[in-house]
């Protein structure tokens, strides 16, 4: 049985877990993950590229931006022109 949480609620769900397990034979484990969510980051990690815009919520998961690509995708169609318009302009 595998559950995904609130960091507050593991408490709670751990209990459920524990009053679950006697419903189902064999050994039972409660793990509680250092992954933010159905997410491959840490949660230092995650919130470190959602605060730089990094990350593109994508349903229950979420898109990584990588710094390969084209510049606007990164920085925004109009800053990307400007700093077009600036390199022309040298």
């Amino acid at each position: 049985i595998s559950i995904r949480t609130k960091e507050e609620k593991v408490q709670v769900a751990a209990e459920a877990l524990r009053r679950a397990k006697f419903k189902f034979a064999g050994r039972q484990k409660v793990h509680v993950s250092s992954k933010m969510g159905f997410t491959p980051f840490g949660k230092d990690e995650y919130n470190k590229w959602q605060a730089c815009g990094r990350l593109i919520p994508n349903g229950i998961d979420v898109k990584w931006l990588s710094s390969r690509g084209p510049l606007h995708r990164l920085i925004g169609r109009a800053a990307a022109a400007e700093l077009a318009a600036l390199d022309l302009a040298q």
